[in-house]
């Protein structure tokens, strides 16, 4: 391990809770016993395929965005942040630094009602986790489960733990599916409040409402 690693990805905190006895439980489910870049492919598809995305269901508290809460809903769904929070807190438990990426991105495909009901096609703070594999940080982005990405026909991203695995650019047909607008850097937690202030800017409607908006709203 590299002696200039942030000892805080691998220090559980108020949103990767990685001491929490359902993360703890879950990362032992799917972990223990493996070594470490074994341990991570499979906690990559047990979030991947275990958790339904749905990015319908964002709130503006910070107390819902921990680790745990997301492992203790019965819909077994989350959005991007969601779900990399629980890869990255999962890794934790098992002794793998982990950190959380953020970044404004574009999706191409599959968000149509999403995009006319925030008024615009940027999807704001993206996140996935990075993992600490043999000395080198790898990126793995578990939000996009296999079965919706057959829907949108987009061959489901894969982790080897070797290689990053961020959003496709293109989807099966050759358009663009994914792009990367604007990076926020990797970071050990949340930063939420500078969270919070992106999506008032972009999204103030909803931000300034109190409610991120529904299918039917």
């Amino acid at each position: 391990m590299s002696l200039s690693l942030d000892p805080a990805t691998l220090a559980p905190n108020r949103f990767v809770d990685s001491d929490h006895p359902g993360v703890v439980a879950f990362a032992r489910q799917h972990g223990a016993g493996k070594e470490p870049k074994e341990a991570a492919i499979a906690l990559f598809y047990a979030v991947r395929d275990g958790f339904r995305y749905n990015p319908w269901n964002v709130s503006f508290q910070p107390e819902d965005f921990t680790a745990s809460g997301v492992l203790a809903r019965p819909s077994h769904e989350g959005h991007c942040i969601d779900k990399a929070l629980v890869l990255a807190a999962a890794a934790r438990s098992l002794g793998i630094p982990s950190r959380l990426h953020f970044a404004n991105v574009r999706n191409h495909i599959g968000t149509g009602k999403l995009e006319e009901k925030l008024g615009t096609d940027l999807l704001v703070y993206h996140g996935y986790a990075e993992l600490f594999l043999d000395g080198r940080w790898i990126a793995a982005t578990p939000a996009f489960n296999a079965e919706l990405c057959r829907v949108l026909g987009v061959a489901p991203l894969e982790f080897d733990g070797e290689h990053d695995a961020i959003f496709q650019e293109y989807d099966a047909t050759g358009g663009h599916f994914m792009e990367y607008v604007e990076d926020h850097g990797s970071h050990a937690s949340i930063p939420f409040d500078a969270m919070i202030e992106a999506w008032k800017f972009h999204y103030h409607r909803f931000v300034s409402a109190g409610g991120w908006p529904s299918p039917a709203r």
